[in-house]
């Protein structure tokens, strides 16, 4: 078996804001396996600056995976531990060989177009006009569950956001889920979320940094509205770890991207802990392209989540790849009387 590795830069067709910055490209890079004639794509989805694997000699280790690819996908997902985002592209991409098509990981009735899986629409964070203007598209087409990024603008114009929608449409109508990306300070936490709880909202992500245990599990206790945790599970690697901080933090959500928890396996894991304690999840995918987006897509859908999952960024990119994806009426959908536009070969080139 041959494997060779590939950078790829993503360019945002409109600047994107978060809380740590404006993005305007996303670096990913590509896995490609080579074996009896066949091929099989993997994609390692790291986030500079959040990743958990975000290190220098993360191409070094890309390098190595390569070099040693006879080691198969268990010996080294157990080896690359420290590199969540490569775990998952050498999943991928083994899964990618092994399959009848390298695009079609997982056959399911979401693949054949049978079935469809629920997303929320994505409000990205900018001034109030942009924003207000992101929400009555996605209200347009279709979607009945939108996400918020919040902590970028004026907290009081947020809240203005939160009453505009809420004045339109009911929490039955349309259900709210905001995510601070860690954004508000511990001495005012409490004092936003239980402000921003009287609009009906469905959860907030991680409203402060991560690693401040302490604080977020006594916000999950005392604050109005339900808490997810989401940057909070990056660079956790071991089991114990894993459950030893849902036993102290006690959210009512986790929010798990395999590009940052392992992979399959590592998002399984963790869906095993939260269902062990009760604790709710669903799975977001995390700027990859299209062929990270797919995988995890066709992931999602054999989990029987029923909550809108966070899978809807496929259009951000204007150098994405066309694929079979289509988002229609807040849903995502397979069309399988649509084929790749990209071909493995046209990243050995």
């Amino acid at each position: 078996m041959k494997a060779t590795y590939h950078k790829y830069i993503l360019d945002f067709k409109k600047p994107s804001g978060t809380s740590r910055g404006i993005l305007t490209q996303k670096e990913t890079w590509f896995l490609v396996l080579e074996s009896n004639g066949k091929k099989g794509i993997g994609e390692c989805g790291i986030l500079r600056g959040l990743s958990a694997d975000d290190r220098p000699d993360y191409e070094e280790k890309l390098q190595w995976v390569c070099d040693h690819i006879h080691l198969g996908k268990n010996q080294l997902w157990e080896s690359l531990m420290e590199f969540p985002s490569i775990q998952f592209g050498v999943e991928m991409a083994f899964q990618s060989l092994e399959s009848e098509s390298p695009f079609l990981l997982f056959p399911s009735d979401f693949t054949s177009g049978e079935k469809s899986i629920p997303i929320n629409g994505l409000i990205w964070m900018g001034d109030e006009v942009f924003m207000k203007q992101q929400i009555e598209e996605k209200l347009a087409q279709g979607f009945r569950c939108i996400k918020l990024k919040i902590g970028a603008i004026d907290f009081e114009k947020e809240l203005q956001l939160l009453h505009y929608i809420r004045q339109n449409f009911s929490a039955e109508q349309i259900e709210i889920r905001v995510d601070a990306n860690g954004a508000f300070s511990e001495s005012e936490a409490l004092i936003k979320l239980n402000k921003i709880s009287g609009y009906q909202l469905h959860s907030i992500e991680q409203p402060i940094q991560k690693n401040h245990t302490d604080m977020m599990s006594e916000l999950c206790k005392t604050a109005k509205i339900d808490i997810a945790l989401d940057e909070e599970l990056i660079g956790v690697f071991s089991s114990q770890e894993k459950e030893d901080l849902l036993l102290k933090i006690k959210p009512k959500y986790i929010i798990l991207k395999p590009s940052f928890i392992g992979g399959f396996r590592g998002t399984d894991e963790w869906i095993s802990l939260a269902e062990k304690h009760n604790i709710g999840w669903w799975i977001t995918s995390a700027l990859e392209s299209n062929i990270g987006l797919n995988a995890i897509a066709q992931f999602t859908f054999l989990k029987q989540n029923l909550m809108p999952q966070g899978l809807g960024t496929g259009g951000l990119f204007t150098n994405n790849f066309d694929c079979p994806l289509e988002v229609k009426n807040g849903q995502l959908f397979y069309n399988p009387n649509l084929n790749w536009e990209v071909k493995i070969d046209d990243f050995l080139k």
